[in-house]
């Protein structure tokens, strides 16, 4: 469902914290049956999906074949060989299968633009928590359709994995992948609010995922970088999408490092959901619904 269509109705709930667990609940429910409803559209996409891997694959092999060495480092104090790369850049697509949020930003942008967003200031519902509850929804059913493919991804290429790590360390690898979806989720939500004071955002935007797409490691590990560059990054929160989860996952990330990590994640994701409830406020005070 597109941003710009009109939200599902709600059945009607009790008031006070129940009620609105209820209620949210029923927007995943009914989210998840619609999106479940295109399970050979989920398919294909995560199929496709694969595609890019094979070529990336191919050219780290012929990076490392070039340069002649078992392992390449940068300005970051961690190393990695051919073997933890391939492993790195398979775990990075688990990490954006958790924190990307296509058309999450432009679809709020465009709500506020033609007036659509006007939908939710009519029902007792939150634009925010709808948006996060049907996002929750997209999620489960992408995991669950992409989950068999994976896995034999995985089992294809478990040659570059020295094996699992430690059942500590993989609990918070998972605690890792599930604040990156707060992260990604509310880092996208405030571009989109940005709609609210520009007309026209989807440049901005583009430009912003583009970056966003470099700087969180998604093509490759940030500790390749030149000098103090993977510390300047890393202080930012776009490295909690992509990067981080991976490095934990591998062990290049651990003991006190990684608690401080997380810690840090916590105060990007609880900065991050405060700023948007705070844009959004101050947002409404201006808008004007042409449209919708």
């Amino acid at each position: 469902m597109s941003m710009g269509e009109v939200a599902a109705p709600v059945p009607s709930t009790p008031p006070g914290i129940r009620g609105a667990i209820r209620k949210y609940w029923n927007i995943v429910r009914v989210s998840l049956i619609e999106r479940m409803a295109y399970r050979g559209d989920f398919f294909l996409a995560t199929f496709l999906r694969f595609l890019p891997m094979v070529t990336t694959i191919l050219l780290w092999s012929a990076i490392y074949a070039g340069a002649n060495k078992e392992s390449l480092s940068g300005g970051g104090r961690a190393s990695y060989t051919y073997r933890e790369m391939i492993a790195y850049l398979l775990l990075v697509h688990i990490s954006r299968m958790f924190s990307s949020m296509p058309g999450l930003s432009t679809g709020i942008a465009r709500d506020i633009r033609d007036g659509s967003l006007k939908k939710y200031l009519l029902q007792p519902l939150d634009m925010t928590g709808y948006l996060l509850a049907y996002r929750v929804a997209h999620k489960m059913a992408y995991i669950a359709t992409s989950c068999f493919p994976y896995a034999l991804l995985f089992f294809l290429c478990r040659g570059f994995f020295e094996g699992l790590p430690d059942p500590g360390t993989f609990a918070l690898y998972v605690v890792s992948l599930l604040l990156g979806f707060v992260v990604g989720f509310f880092f996208e939500t405030c571009m989109g609010m940005v709609g609210f004071w520009l007309l026209e955002v989807t440049s901005l935007l583009y430009v912003v995922n583009t970056i966003n797409f470099f700087v969180s490691g998604h093509m490759f590990p940030l500790d390749l970088l030149p000098g103090p560059w993977p510390a300047l990054l890393k202080a930012l929160p776009f490295h909690y999408l992509a990067y981080f989860p991976a490095a934990v996952f591998l062990g290049k990330v651990s003991g006190p490092e990684l608690w401080q990590g997380l810690a840090i994640e916590v105060c990007w994701a609880i900065g991050l959901i405060l700023l948007s409830r705070w844009l959004y406020a101050r947002g409404l005070r201006r808008y004007s619904a042409y449209g919708g």
